[in-house]
């Protein structure tokens, strides 16, 4: 593996670091109704936790009914009442609604003390993806070391990757930084 091949990599794992990052923001309700928001809900289908749509058999359509609804249709209507138990048991503090197939999960609105919270939860979630990124910096200098102690590169060319490696470390930071100053607007604003 040369020098090259680990920054690569490197860029790539951090690059997809702040896509979970982002993937994860979708979960946190921030007033508006979002699909993203019950993605992460398995359902007991059968003896088989089912992830919600495209991939779960008990799950038909899952949408936006409008700003403040979120609705929710199996294929089944015998999983209405246990897709409804599952997002009722999540831990979104939501009380969905059924009406025959469709199950209506109303938002609540946000008040400034559970959004003042949520900010504390995204703050929390940003500090974990960069400390995910610093790992990376820190495997990064470990094999850019192995390679210098196996004489692959000399000592001038491992100060050189490390300080390329700080760079990217450093730009990724400023991007997770970025990200959670976003969060962090749109779930403070009413």
């Amino acid at each position: 593996m040369t020098v090259a091949d680990i920054i690569s990599q490197t860029q790539h794992k951090m690059g997809r670091t702040i896509e979970t990052l982002r993937e994860d923001f979708t979960k946190i309700r921030t007033g508006r109704a979002s699909t993203g928001l019950l993605e992460h809900i398995m359902v007991d289908y059968y003896g088989w936790a089912a992830p919600p749509p495209p991939a779960a058999p008990c799950w038909r359509q899952l949408g936006v009914g409008d700003a403040r609804t979120l609705t929710v249709q199996p294929w089944e209507k015998n999983m209405v009442a246990v897709v409804e138990k599952a997002i009722r048991n999540s831990d979104l503090g939501l009380n969905p609604a059924t009406s025959g197939m469709v199950i209506r999960v109303p938002l609540p609105p946000l008040t400034e003390e559970r959004r003042r919270e949520l900010t504390k939860v995204v703050k929390g979630m940003g500090e974990d993806a960069k400390v995910a990124v610093r790992n990376l910096r820190r495997d990064a200098n470990t094999h850019v070391d192995r390679l210098c102690k196996d004489k692959e590169i000399s000592e001038d060319d491992q100060r050189r990757a490390e300080t390329e490696i700080q760079k990217i470390t450093d730009r990724f930071i400023g991007e997770v930084d970025k990200v959670v100053a976003e969060k962090d607007k749109e779930i403070m604003t009413v």
